[in-house]
């Protein structure tokens, strides 16, 4: 499930000020996942094209201290991520990484595992203008964030400072030292475990090293002329890459044109062994909405030939075949496609509520992979959803259109607490 997230700015700040001193919130959600395919020689709903896990995620957060000097508040997060015995019945294939294998000699075979590990326990301090976070949290920053598409979400140990003294701009500092997430890009990969449909995190929840010695990102964020948001981020991945990623997005309703936006992305990556090649890529879209009636996008992106790092580079955080970006064109599932070297993509996203039942979504992505020998990839992907109170239910069905014409179904459900 393709789940909005709030930006690094707007999660910092609800930290570390939205609760009152006495408040503690607690919140959360319990999720089932399923998905089955008709790839291969089975069909739909065979055991061994299927998949299925569960999670649950419990937060707290609370304020320390809060005076007219400082606030201080703190959060912890804890998963529990489980197959409830379906690898044993309906599927043979598990949702997250975080799962490993326990040898077992009994006639059931081996088990697998239910990790749990706390996702999130940190600390954040406000003066003024100025707040400073520290410990393991979620991050939303254009080149290393969180990824909460699937059953289980990365997160990050690190310090973030953000300042916001300077008229309608916003400056962020950050040092992430080490992540959970599957990462590959100067990293190192825990053994996955069994088969898992979408991993993002370490065997067991495990956190190491961000790359090889931790990294460095400063961000300036400017919306000086109100219709037009603009950011620019530098990252130093220690002794691995460094980084740029520019973006501008423009709401031309502010100019008297209402529902149309318009935006443009650039990033380039240059691994900093000697002789290194950079990798950059840049998007545009323009997208118009008629409210209660219809959202629809379009974006083109285009990755240029011969970089040295290849798509691993434009999403530091998890695993560099599988990563989501914030790339206009990206897919809705088949991550790992429109960041590859010398490959132009078009996306259309087209999203409606339907008479008041459920929410409609469409989203087609063609990716042209100009390397020789390189397989095409079309992807449409259809999405219904809908909420009852605090449950949220999605159904989707997505067409890839690439060596094979393979079909997936799949099915979300979140209770929210």
């Amino acid at each position: 499930m393709k789940f909005t997230k709030m930006s690094l700015v707007a999660a910092l700040l609800i930290g570390s000020s939205a609760f009152a001193i006495e408040n503690t919130k607690i919140s959360g959600d319990a999720n089932l996942f399923y998905e089955t395919t008709d790839a291969g020689s089975n069909s739909f709903f065979d055991k061994d094209n299927s998949s299925a896990d569960a999670s649950i995620n419990l937060n707290v957060t609370t304020d320390l201290v809060k005076n007219s000097t400082v606030a201080i508040s703190a959060g912890a997060g804890y998963t529990v991520l489980t197959t409830l015995g379906l690898e044993q019945n309906l599927v043979s294939s598990v949702w997250g990484g975080a799962h490993g294998i326990t040898p077992n000699t009994s006639s059931r075979g081996a088990h697998v595992n239910t990790p749990n590990w706390m996702n999130e326990a940190w600390i954040a301090a406000t003066a003024g203008k100025t707040t400073v976070k520290l410990g393991r949290m979620e991050l939303d920053t254009p080149l290393a964030f969180t990824e909460t598409w699937s059953i289980e979400k990365n997160t990050f140990e690190a310090a973030v400072v953000i300042n916001q003294d300077l008229p309608d701009t916003t400056l962020v500092g950050a040092y992430v030292g080490n992540g959970n997430g599957t990462e590959s890009l100067g990293g190192s990969s825990l053994a996955a475990g069994p088969i898992a449909t979408a991993p993002l995190v370490n065997e067991g929840g495990k956190f190491d090293t961000y790359g090889k010695s931790g990294a460095y990102a400063v961000g300036v964020i400017n919306n000086s002329f109100k219709p037009l948001t603009a950011q620019a981020w530098y990252y130093s991945v220690t002794a691995v890459a460094d980084a740029y990623w520019l973006q501008a997005d423009l709401d031309a309703s502010g100019l008297g044109v209402a529902g149309l936006t318009v935006g443009a992305q650039y990033s380039n990556i240059k691994s900093v062994a000697s002789g290194a090649k950079a990798d950059d890529v840049y998007a545009l879209q323009v997208g118009y909405e008629m409210k209660d009636l219809f959202a629809a996008s379009l974006s083109f992106s285009s990755v240029n030939k011969g970089g040295s790092i290849g798509y691993a580079g434009f999403n530091t955080a998890t695993a560099a075949t599988t990563a989501q970006t914030k790339l206009y064109t990206e897919v809705w599932w088949n991550y790992g496609q429109v960041t590859m070297s010398d490959t132009d993509s078009i996306h259309l996203t087209v999203t409606s509520p339907v008479q008041g039942l459920f929410d409609l979504g469409v989203y087609y992505t063609d990716v042209n992979h100009k390397a020789t020998g390189s397989q095409d990839l079309k992807e449409l992907t259809v999405t219904a959803g809908k909420s009852f109170g605090p449950l949220d239910a999605t159904l989707v069905f997505i067409n890839t259109d690439a060596a094979t014409n393979d079909n997936i179904v799949q099915a979300y459900l979140t209770l929210n607490f």
